[in-house]
């Protein structure tokens, strides 16, 4: 299809995020489903336990992907663009995460 190699991943990825958000909305925002159902998805790998862990901490909220923290993955050491704080971005130009 002419993509590189990451981009060939994205929709997988991105499934992967909603799938995850959406379980950790529903158990810790919503309080819309048990613990007993929120365990089983987990346990069954519908949802992301280690990605859920990181958005129960502080400046983790956005994070899209757990290959994002991982400094080891890039060519600087440094952190993916969607780490940075909103208010550091630019307002008009739209950033998307590169993993």
């Amino acid at each position: 299809e002419g993509k590189r190699k990451v981009e060939a991943l994205w929709p997988i990825f991105k499934i992967h995020h909603q799938k995850s958000r959406y379980l950790y909305d529903l158990y810790y925002k919503r309080k819309a489903i048990s613990k007993e159902l929120y365990d089983y998805c987990i346990k069954e790998k519908i949802a992301d336990a280690n990605l859920i862990a990181k958005w129960k901490k502080d400046g983790y909220e956005r994070l899209c992907c757990l290959r994002c923290i991982q400094v080891r993955d890039t060519n600087f050491g440094t952190n993916c663009i969607c780490r940075v704080p909103r208010s550091k971005l630019d307002q008009i130009k739209i950033v998307e995460c590169v993993h």
